[in-house]
């Protein structure tokens, strides 16, 4: 293992609820939404690999990407670990609607994952009120050999085929803002 992170962005989604790509977006603080949750993870994981699986950034276009396949984010983790050769300790697999992420939830959310999970073995999730939130949770390096070779449709059943571990943390940050209305309730909420 190299590293204590790295950050695995998934922007293949379409976003035809909210007129186009999310990650393009622009965001609050700056640049784009896919852009915003990079620079988090820069400051809390400096030179850690940024890897984006999907679409490439407007304002990062020099950022390692791999193609998405297209068939759901399952498929896409798994396209993403048959050809991935950095083995940091955790991936950071995040959408690019979870645009509420900032340095302070991300370390908090680490720390608990570290604390947690200290070999990076196992897939760390929330647990929610309703259901547990895959992406935004780290994905332990050690796991991208038994991930590449896994062939499920949805992230439950894959992330039932790993090591995992689920913690209760609330917060904002898992929230997607992924149709019109949650987009304009954010928006009001962080004028820029």
């Amino acid at each position: 293992m190299t590293g204590t992170a790295g950050l695995l962005l998934l922007t293949g989604g379409s976003g035809r609820r909210l007129g186009g790509p999310k990650h393009r977006l622009p965001h609050p603080a700056g640049g784009t939404w896919g852009g915003h949750l990079v620079r988090v993870f820069e400051a809390v994981f400096p030179g850690g690999p940024v890897r984006v699986l999907g679409e490439p950034l407007p304002d990062r276009p020099g950022l390692p990407r791999v193609e998405d396949p297209r068939q759901g984010p399952a498929a896409a983790l798994i396209a993403w670990a048959a050809q991935e050769r950095a083995f940091p300790r955790r991936w950071w697999a995040v959408p690019c609607d979870q645009v509420r992420w900032d340095r302070e939830a991300l370390q908090a959310w680490h720390a608990a994952a570290e604390a947690a999970d200290p070999e990076g073995g196992a897939w760390v999730v929330a647990e929610g009120e309703v259901h547990r939130q895959w992406l935004g949770g780290f994905l332990g390096g050690s796991l991208l050999p038994a991930l590449a070779a896994r062939e499920a449709r949805s992230l439950h059943a894959l992330a039932g085929t790993l090591p995992g571990v689920a913690l209760a943390w609330p917060g904002p940050w898992w929230s997607d803002v992924d149709t019109p209305e949650a987009l304009a309730a954010w928006m009001d909420a962080h004028p820029g």
